[in-house]
């Protein structure tokens, strides 16, 4: 199996949103974020471009970078899992994964620190986070056999800029 972890798009300032009195679970993209977050997305598609399955954490800003993904990704199958949540720990997704295991592809739209944690994870088997994504950044990791933590191989990680530029290769 291949994994993208894509970090949502930017979302705006989380304090000025707040002030709203709205959950921040409900913080919508700005329209930088969906700008980045399909340019992005168009660079994936040049580095990655099959894709089986694409699932979000259910924050807003996270379905709508899923979307976004999806549009490049026309008629791949979506799916919403809470395992991708800010504050979930990295061995539950570990364990959506593994259900999951007959899918070639899977990109997962998610958040920070929660992406780096899962990458680091999935990679070294530690909790300590060793990777850091920016918005709309994004890695791929392979599993040769089973998915399990330790056992996935990191063959690129970039941000947004890094995958933009993939789009003109």
């Amino acid at each position: 199996m291949d994994l993208i972890l894509f970090r949502h798009a930017d979302a705006g300032d989380a304090e000025e949103f707040a002030k709203t009195g709205k959950p921040d679970d409900l913080r919508p993209l700005s329209d930088k974020g969906r700008e980045r977050g399909r340019d992005a997305a168009k660079g994936l598609r040049a580095l990655a471009p099959e894709c089986d399955l694409i699932v979000a954490s259910p924050y807003v800003r996270a379905e709508q970078t899923a979307q976004i993904v999806a549009d490049v990704y026309e008629g791949t199958d979506r799916e919403t899992t809470d395992t991708l949540e800010p504050d979930r720990p990295p061995n539950a997704f570990e364990t959506w994964l593994a259900q999951h295991s007959e899918v070639k592809v899977v990109i997962a739209v998610g958040h920070e620190p929660n992406m780096g944690n899962l990458a680091t994870w999935l990679i070294a088997g530690s909790r300590q986070s060793a990777i850091e994504f920016k918005k709309s950044g994004a890695c791929l990791i392979t599993f040769d056999r089973r998915i399990a933590n330790g056992s996935g191989q990191l063959k690129w990680l970039m941000g947004p800029r890094e995958l933009a530029a993939a789009s003109n290769r």
